[in-house]
């Protein structure tokens, strides 16, 4: 395990903390970035949608690594991706490092580093957070 990821993930969500609240994980930052890919700020999603932000931030993530490519967007404005390889076989530790070194990644970019620059800064938004992490 690499535990500098690790280290610089925790950094991330204590950046992240502020805005939305402790005890985040991958997964609640995974949701977080696919609100911000979809553009249009957060909303009440159905259970569905949820599962497709997710799908669209795992996408968005492990596209610089060649395994998807953005190809549009629908005319309800959400990404749609072209998987253009397979991902090798990983053990669950193996998977939660990679998406933690794709999603510190994403947020290395200039325009995503500052949490505030997320679209996501509500009372509802909180609200919904600190439920997730109580479930």
């Amino acid at each position: 395990m690499d535990y500098a990821i690790e280290i610089k993930f925790k950094e991330l969500l204590k950046k992240l903390e502020p805005t939305f609240g402790g005890g985040m994980d991958a997964q609640a930052v995974l949701f977080l970035i696919g609100v911000q890919e979809l553009g249009k700020g957060y909303q009440k999603f159905s259970k569905r949608e949820k599962t497709e932000l997710l799908h669209v931030a795992v996408c968005t993530v492990l596209e610089p690594y060649g395994f998807y490519r953005f190809v549009g967007r629908d005319d309800d404005n959400w990404p749609h991706f072209e998987l253009i390889k397979e991902l090798p076989p990983l053990e669950e530790k193996q998977q939660q490092h990679l998406i933690k070194e794709a999603i510190l990644q994403y947020f290395e970019m200039e325009e995503n580093m500052d949490p505030s620059a997320f679209r996501l800064e509500d009372e509802v938004t909180k609200r919904w957070m600190t439920k997730k992490q109580e479930e």
